[in-house]
């Protein structure tokens, strides 16, 4: 999260693949060196688990605009949906991959030594085949493009890009309710077999590893089916609006926060109720993760973009995922001292702290709908100023001198 800026603001200056693929290398040897701390050294381990996210940071602020800058409209729309599939995907395969390495080896410790050299190879191949394009070549801007001024002009700009802002702070909304489900909907479900007294350890307080990976398995899907169909019904709701991006991603979220209450209705007398809820709910949250990189690219200019993506980020993590478990869980913790401790008051009392969730993905959707209202006006200002910051190429002109016309570049 805190490194994250550091990035956009490398990313808009200086070599972008050269960046990303320095980023993914350290990623993966910080990994792999991980693996051999030993159990004597657990501050050392903690704290290399916490370098991952610079290598991290690194691809997830440079890559968008790479992108951005070799498609256009409903081509990076696409590509943009293919590059924000790898979130769910690599997720679920990372669980598998890891899992398996660890039963093979018969030692977790294997499970950090797979992933580096995958990790290691890719960095490579970024170096060799990714192209370095132009900023702002697929938006047709020629002869030279003038840098940003600085870091605070960049910033200042941003903080007056209403789209951007509404945007950013959707796009926290959804990285609240992820981040509270990936930690707690798994104990969730388990607190309510207990209580249908499906299981026979009633008086366990840890999750069952199924749900977790029913839970996991769930997300993986969805992630895939949101992001493709968020790209396709965004491409065809373009032929109706110009507004089709942010309207899309409002209604998805709207739609999302109706399942995800359902979640708490049904979940006392049905589990399966419950995973379906869960399915369409994600389903529809997930419908705007490349959508809201996509606004981004069309509201703020190729020279700003790293900075605005890394910004974005940066906020989605501190409104978002970095708090929301233990804000929710520390609701849960208030409401059960409140009452007689009982399994029932368990269930229940995670239960009503999770229902801030779908009050958030609501709030979500007012801003997705408020982007609306700017989007267009956003992105005519920066389409004119793409067009001032577009420097003439030399031109060729006549210098009559005494021995006659001399043909010279200015």
């Amino acid at each position: 999260m805190v490194a994250a800026p550091i990035f956009g603001y490398l990313g808009d200056r200086f070599n972008r693949k050269v960046i990303l693929s320095c980023g993914i290398f350290f990623w993966s040897v910080v990994t792999l060196l991980s693996s051999f701390i030993s159990k004597e050294h657990y501050w050392l381990f903690v704290l290399s688990r916490g370098l991952v996210g610079i290598g991290e940071s690194s691809y997830s602020s440079i890559s968008p605009t790479i992108i951005g800058d070799l498609y256009t409209n409903n081509s990076r729309t696409m590509m943009l949906s293919v590059f924000y599939l790898a979130i769910p995907l690599g997720s679920g395969l990372g669980y598998i991959l890891g899992s398996g390495a660890k039963d093979a080896a018969e030692d977790w410790h294997f499970a950090l030594r797979v992933s580096p050299f995958l990790g290691i190879t890719v960095s490579a191949l970024i170096l060799v085949f990714v192209p370095e394009p132009k900023r702002g070549s697929a938006d047709h801007m020629e002869g030279r493009i003038k840098a940003s001024p600085s870091w605070i002009s960049d910033m200042k700009a941003l903080a007056k890009n209403r789209s951007y802002v509404f945007s950013s702070l959707a796009s926290a909304a959804v990285s609240f309710a992820t981040g509270a489900f990936g930690m707690l909907i798994p104990i969730y479900l388990f607190r309510a077999q207990v209580v249908q007294k499906e299981v026979e350890a009633c008086t366990k307080k840890v999750c069952s590893s199924k749900d977790s990976l029913i839970f996991g398995a769930i997300t993986c899907v969805t992630g895939l089916l949101g992001v493709v169909i968020g790209a396709a019904t965004t491409r065809f709701c373009r032929r109706k609006t110009e507004r089709a991006d942010p309207l899309v991603c409002a209604v998805s979220m709207l739609g999302s926060a109706i399942f995800i209450c359902l979640i708490f209705v049904v979940a006392k007398n049905s589990i399966v109720g419950a995973y379906v809820c869960i399915f369409i709910g994600e389903t529809l949250l997930f419908l705007n993760w490349a959508i809201t990189a996509d606004i981004l690219m069309f509201v703020v200019i190729p020279t700003r973009r790293a900075t605005a993506v890394a910004f974005q980020s940066f906020t989605s993590h501190l409104l978002g995922d970095a708090g929301s478990p233990y804000l929710i869980g520390r609701i849960s913790d208030e409401i059960q001292k409140s009452y007689a401790s009982s399994e029932l008051w368990k269930f229940l009392s995670l239960g009503y702290a999770l229902m801030l969730c779908p009050f958030i993905i609501v709030l979500g959707g007012m801003f997705f709908l408020a982007t609306a209202l700017f989007f267009l006006d956003d992105r005519e200002k920066a389409e004119q100023l793409k067009k001032l910051m577009q420097e003439p190429p030399p031109s060729s002109v006549k210098v009559i001198s005494r021995r006659g016309p001399i043909c010279t570049d200015v």
